[in-house]
């Protein structure tokens, strides 16, 4: 019997405040995943972890990274500290050779901010796989179509991201997001609900996308997630919001 594909998921996940804050943000996330069976693990792309070349995380265990500065001594505290999957790491490896083993990382922000809500008892093995800056948007998309097989292996695959994310442009009154942000959103969002994921790729046409994505970090991983959609399946839009004027909560999952 062919195993069932579990959901792919993309979480816009804003400020690392949302770990230890329960608002409607962390509520979607969690709903996100209720009706998900626990998978044998969970691979993670997360915007905070970008290397030269491909690696993913090895370790026996994960630890939790603090890769952050200025925020409340409550956060420094947490620890999400689950086994991680040599197992599932080596499985990537040979889905794709050019994936580098890797135990000097852990579970950065991007990673352990959504899980402590999505899975608190940390019982499910976590690895990260990186962001390769040496590859363009479409070399990305492309190498994340060879992960779909996962899915089938009860392996649970999230990105970890923001679709809109400038930080240096906050407007910290919050009472409305920037034009400019509204409309890429929008086109983003338009493409994938029309399954025409190629414009999402090739994002950088559309409106806004100079101070929507001002670097690729934390839009990369929203491209993983899109790639992995099987024919047939469709995308679902959920945190639909924008957050502090510039960051998009926005997040998408497949299947």
């Amino acid at each position: 019997m062919q195993q069932k594909l579990l959901p792919a998921i993309f979480f816009g996940h804003g400020s690392p405040m949302n770990a230890i804050e329960n608002n409607r943000y962390t509520a979607g996330w969690i709903s996100a995943v209720k009706n998900i069976a626990k998978p044998k693990a969970i691979l993670v792309i997360s915007a905070h972890w970008e290397t030269y070349g491909s690696k993913v995380t090895s370790n026996q265990k994960q630890k939790t990274i603090h890769d952050f500065y200025g925020f409340p001594p409550a956060l420094f505290s947490v620890k999400y500290e689950p086994k991680g999957s040599p197992e599932v790491a080596k499985r990537l490896q040979e889905i794709v050779p050019e994936i580098e083993l890797d135990e000097t990382w852990g579970l950065d922000h991007g990673a352990w901010s959504v899980l402590v809500h999505t899975h608190p008892e940390a019982d499910v093995p976590v690895l990260q796989l990186s962001l390769d800056k040496n590859k363009s948007p479409q070399q990305h998309f492309e190498m994340a179509k060879k992960l779909q097989i996962l899915r089938g292996e009860n392996v649970l695959i999230i990105g970890s991201g923001n679709i809109v994310h400038n930080l240096r442009l906050l407007d910290w009154s919050n009472k409305k997001s920037f034009l400019w942000a509204e409309k890429f959103n929008a086109s983003i969002k338009k493409a994938i609900l029309e399954n025409d994921f190629e414009s999402v790729v090739e994002f950088e046409k559309f409106a806004g996308v100079r101070e929507s994505v001002p670097s690729l970090e934390h839009f990369l991983p929203l491209l993983y997630i899109l790639a992995l959609q099987k024919d047939g399946e469709k995308a679902a839009i959920f945190n639909d919001e924008i957050e502090l004027g510039s960051i998009a909560m926005t997040s998408v999952v497949i299947g």
